[in-house]
């Protein structure tokens, strides 16, 4: 028998890690309510007073990022500067491009090259499936 350790971590509310993977699910979820064909590949970052996200998305949808962090940031609770974020004077710095056409190319796929069958998709960390 193989030994080896197993580590693991978790975060209580707040926490700047469940900001940031909040803010992204957001950024996908107000993407997939214009566009339920966008490709969102998009993380975020977040240190002192400073949230980034960067990443590629290719949608017909339209989104107005920084409004969306700020209004998360204040629903979560960061409100000044005792909590070294801000929601209204904090720094945001956006980095999204279009998918490459690399990227693209692997994963557009016909629906006519998939079995027609009872075939569904989980494009979404939450489970939610899709019929193709």
């Amino acid at each position: 028998m193989k030994n080896y350790y197993f580590t693991s971590e978790s975060v209580t509310e707040g926490h700047p890690d469940k900001l940031c993977d909040y803010i992204s699910d957001c950024i996908l979820d107000e993407y997939l309510k214009q566009d339920e064909n966008s490709r969102v590949a998009v993380e975020t970052f977040a240190s002192k007073d400073t949230i980034t996200i960067a990443g590629q998305v290719t949608s017909k949808g339209k989104v107005e990022i920084e409004n969306l962090v700020r209004e998360k940031v204040k629903e979560i609770g960061y409100d000044n500067d005792t909590t070294d974020m801000d929601y209204r004077t904090c720094k945001i710095n956006i980095n999204i491009t279009k998918q490459s056409q690399d990227i693209a190319r692997g994963v557009d796929i016909r629906r006519s090259r998939w079995p027609r069958n009872n075939v569904w998709i989980c494009l979404r960390w939450n489970w939610k499936l899709y019929a193709i």
